[in-house]
């Protein structure tokens, strides 16, 4: 096996499909189909069972996987040691952000770091906060960019807060929420848990929700339109949006807020390209980009 193999079979993996992962590959199907026979063939075992809709994988398949996936994660550390020894900042960055940072801040920030460090290429991945956590828990980013406060055991560094408010169209009585029709959107389950306990602490009776959406700028675009009212942070609502908001407290009075952090294990700043990095983003301002 070599790292073309080790490819091979973790986008098969995640794919599940021949001719996707062939395509992903650049290399036609009857190729990549050659290629795992002669690899079931090496090692005696069948990797993978062909299905009407696609492939599963066998045991023995799995662990071949598992194996890839660990040689190619080794590949990359070794590109980033040798890169590393060169002078200056180059390399491949491989970052976790989380969808609302991908949204609205990363590319501005990338673009930034970019006409600094030319020779810099960027893998991104992203996804809800708890599976960026866990991408860079796992190092298999060198950072991750998570919304909430997650017990992260490393170097972390906070962006910037974000005040979680009820939006609507207009004014609104906030003891009367129970009784009005709530606009609710997908979000990850730390930020629910946050909207649920302040709700279970203030009302005695469920809210009313009448709109389900899966997305927040699809949830701001309901209220605008006044089908309903919505809890969410107040860096979605914009000042041309015309709506009202009014903070949530705890039950001390202290506003609620969504901080957004950068993770990241401090032991990388050996690299020069994650350092660079680091830095750069302790210097920015993000609420202004």
């Amino acid at each position: 096996m070599d790292n073309r193999d080790w490819l091979i079979l973790k986008l098969l993996y995640e794919k599940k499909n021949i001719s996707k992962t062939a395509l992903s590959l650049y290399i036609s199907q009857p190729a990549l189909t050659n290629r795992l026979q002669q690899l079931e063939k090496e090692f005696g075992v069948q990797i993978v069972l062909r299905e009407r809709r696609g492939v599963s994988f066998t045991p023995e398949g799995e662990y071949l996987v598992k194996y890839a996936e660990e040689m190619l994660l080794r590949l990359d550390r070794v590109k980033e040691n040798i890169s590393n020894m060169k002078d200056g900042v180059s390399g491949t960055l491989r970052l976790g952000a989380s969808k609302f940072m991908m949204k609205h801040k990363l590319p501005r920030i990338l673009k930034l770091f970019k006409e600094n460090y030319p020779n810099v290429e960027f893998k991104i991945v992203t996804g809800w906060s708890r599976d960026v956590f866990n991408l860079i828990y796992n190092q298999d980013v060198h950072i991750g960019f998570v919304r909430g406060d997650y017990n992260w055991p490393d170097s972390r560094h906070l962006l910037f807060e974000e005040n979680i408010c009820v939006v609507s169209k207009s004014m609104i009585d906030m003891k009367a929420l129970p009784k009005l029709p709530r606009i609710e959107y997908k979000t990850d389950y730390l930020f629910k848990s946050i909207l649920d306990n302040w709700w279970s602490e203030n009302y005695s009776a469920p809210p009313l929700v009448s709109i389900e959406v899966d997305q927040v700028d699809t949830c701001r675009e309901m209220v605008i339109n006044d089908l309903g009212y919505a809890i969410m942070h107040d860096i979605v609502v914009k000042e041309t949006d015309d709506l009202h908001r009014i903070n949530i407290t705890d039950k001390d009075g202290e506003p609620i807020l969504r901080r957004t952090w950068m993770f990241y294990h401090e032991d990388l700043l050996k690299l020069n390209l994650v350092k660079a990095f680091v830095d750069f983003i302790k210097s920015c301002d993000l609420t202004s980009l």
